[in-house]
């Protein structure tokens, strides 16, 4: 039987770049998002593919993650890999002018939506002695830069985190997968500018983002890798970018 992926943020950007990416590899897909109406779309249309379910709840309640994935039928319970994609950046600011509610969604949802996601499913995945864990993090999870403190730090924290599942769980033969993107043109900017498309434009003007395919086919080649080889951490940078905020732009 082919294997069981869930994906978090699969109803935008690198998570549902993932879940088609998966699809064509025939894996069964548990598709997780807020936007019920997206999820309904992907299902949909990945279902031609391979098997798929949806699971509508915000990681960063533990309560809705927890009974959601409880309620899995049995089919669907022996996850194979997790997927944490789910995240949001808020703001761009000097951190004394930060906002604590801009503070609390990202801690909340890059942090702790993470650990929450991933401690509903890694017992099983220990149970079993088998599964794979692949986090998205962020070249500015290994670079601070300017005005992005609090999201640099929530973003360092998942590089944290997957170093520590791998210490924890490779004894259980959980492989863990840190993927770090550079720029990536997704939603992203718009939903850290607060919905301002133009501002969020010039972000990817003058040079050639990563799109999120480019982003999926790495996830599919840590998740495909041979048994005795695990992708523990890759950096994924645009052409033009050296580093998180040096770009050359024409």
């Amino acid at each position: 039987m082919s294997r069981i992926a869930l994906i978090t943020g699969a109803t935008s950007g690198i998570g549902r770049a993932t879940a088609e990416a998966f699809a064509d590899l025939d894996f069964r897909l548990i598709l997780c998002g807020r936007r019920q109406e997206r999820l309904d779309e992907l299902q949909e249309r990945l279902s031609q593919q391979t098997a798929v379910t949806t699971l509508n709840f915000d990681v960063r309640n533990w309560l809705e993650v927890d009974d959601a994935i409880r309620s899995l039928p049995e089919e669907w319970q022996a996850i194979d890999i997790l997927v944490n994609s789910a995240g949001n950046a808020h703001g761009l600011s000097p951190i004394q002018d930060g906002s604590p509610q801009d503070w609390d969604m990202m801690i909340d949802g890059n942090v702790q939506g993470l650990l929450y996601v991933s401690k509903a499913v890694m017992p099983g995945m220990v149970e079993r002695q088998r599964g794979h864990i692949v986090n998205l993090s962020s070249v500015a999870g290994k670079e601070t830069y300017a005005n992005g403190a609090v999201y640099c730090a929530s973003k360092a924290a998942v590089e944290a985190l997957s170093a520590g599942m791998r210490l924890d769980l490779t004894q259980h033969g959980i492989k863990v997968t840190n993927i770090a993107p550079g720029a990536v043109e997704t939603e992203f900017s718009v939903v850290r500018f607060k919905g301002d498309a133009e501002r969020a434009a010039k972000v990817y003007a003058g040079f050639s983002p990563l799109t999120p395919e480019d982003i999926a086919d790495t996830i599919v080649y840590a998740v495909t890798a041979p048994a005795h080889v695990t992708i523990a951490d890759m950096t994924i940078l645009a052409g033009a970018q050296a580093a998180a905020t040096t770009i050359y732009r024409k």
